[in-house]
């Protein structure tokens, strides 16, 4: 066993951790390092996009190293348990690092092998997933020699990350459809294992009403837990008020959104909730049990969408918070739920939803954020991507700047 110390340990270098590490090396000389396997880094939300056609995968990963801030140490491994009694984490290459702070922000596990023959089959067959960097140009082969027949989109009885996802590619492939002239002969079905098409009412009515122009039937309290390729049948829990029954729908494309959770490290050790998540106070993004542990990002807590959006307005207050922490004064700063889904409701059409706690409306612009805007396409397309390489991660999206704008120039 090797034995390390850093004043402060982030465990994950994806979009919270860079931005995290990024944005405390702005303040102050601190010894920080990174726990981060990968050597590839991801933007994660252009994957519905390149489902759609309208982007390159390979403009969606760039090397990891590229963004690991100058002077943070970089530990390439994995994280195997978590151990915040004696301020220690320990890697699967057997080091034990010990630190005065520790940032938990690992991302999300995706559950692929919870519906039952979803591994073998996906890839192959029509059966397809935005929600995998390998996977998502095969939605959009999916899409594109779509021939007519039943097009079922899922969404899982868990939280995910990016709410909006699941349904932005349903809008996407419903277009394609139609340009391709086969919409006509398709059935195109949206099946969601929760109660509302969209967690936020204000939002929900506006899609609604975009089903509805589109023809689109919505199933409820529709999960899905098993895949049969063989005979192309999807078969869905279905909850009702008589209790629980099985449906099975036969499909020719089928878009799955699998189910996801805090990763098996998380859930196992004392820092989760009775949820898995680790368990943080959703204002400060302090521990509820240990003072030195803070997370944020899709692995913690807080009660609202997991978006890179959300973690733009976290890290400044987590940044704030443990800096006061170790300088022994009170964690003033407070984060107030603010997230941010760009709901692509076709080609050239989104809704820029951006919400808090409150689940009320918000907008960084002067107009009204529910409405499917061409600009939102624009910015989600074209400019979100640009801060997101150029701003968020080199620490300069800040609180007060909610999409990250300040300094963009078309």
């Amino acid at each position: 066993m090797t034995s390390l110390h850093h004043q402060i340990v982030i465990v994950g270098g994806g979009t919270a951790g860079i931005t995290v590490a990024a944005q405390l090396q702005g303040k102050q000389q601190l010894d920080i390092a990174i726990i981060e396997p990968s050597d590839k880094h991801y933007y994660q939300p252009a994957w519905t996009l390149v489902g759609g056609g309208a982007y390159n995968i390979a403009d969606t990963v760039k090397p990891e190293s590229n963004y690991i801030p100058q002077g943070v140490a970089w530990i390439q491994d994995y994280v195997t348990q978590l151990d915040p009694e004696r301020s220690t984490v320990i890697t699967s290459q057997g080091k034990e690092i010990s630190y005065d702070c520790l940032v938990l922000c690992p991302g999300i596990q995706i559950n692929w092998h919870l519906i039952e023959g979803l591994p073998e089959a996906l890839g192959t067959g029509g059966v397809c997933s935005n929600y995998a960097f390998e996977q998502a140009p095969y939605t959009w082969e999916c899409i594109r020699n779509f021939k007519g027949g039943k097009a079922l989109f899922t969404f899982p009885g868990t939280p995910i990350k990016c709410g909006g996802a699941p349904q932005k590619i349903m809008y996407l492939a419903d277009d394609a459809f139609r340009s391709q002239g086969v919409r006509s002969q398709t059935e195109v079905s949206y099946l969601t294992a929760m109660g509302a098409i969209f967690p936020v009412p204000a939002y929900a009515e506006r899609l609604l009403k975009v089903v509805e122009r589109r023809n689109i039937p919505v199933y409820y309290q529709h999960n899905l837990k098993a895949i049969r390729p063989a005979t192309k049948e999807a078969v869905f829990s279905v909850t009702s008020d008589s209790g629980v029954s099985e449906v099975v729908m036969t499909y020719d494309m089928l878009h799955v959104t699998p189910p996801m959770s805090a990763p098996d490290f998380i859930k196992q050790s004392p820092l989760a909730n009775s949820a898995g998540w680790v368990d943080v106070n959703k204002d400060t993004l302090q521990h509820n049990t240990y003072p030195n542990v803070f997370s944020l990002g899709d692995a913690s807590s807080l009660p609202t969408s997991k978006t890179a959006a959300a973690v733009r307005r976290q890290a400044p207050v987590l940044v704030a918070n443990l800096i006061a922490l170790l300088n022994n004064q009170n964690l003033k700063d407070k984060y107030n739920g603010y997230t941010c889904c760009p709901l692509i409701t076709g080609y050239g059409k989104t809704i820029m939803a951006e919400f808090d706690y409150t689940n009320q409306p918000l907008s960084t612009f002067p107009f009204d954020p529910r409405e499917e805007r061409y600009s939102m396409w624009l910015l989600k397309r074209y400019v979100l991507p640009w801060v997101y390489w150029n701003r968020m991660l080199k620490g300069k999206a800040f609180e007060g700047d909610a999409l990250g704008l300040k300094g963009w120039k078309p």
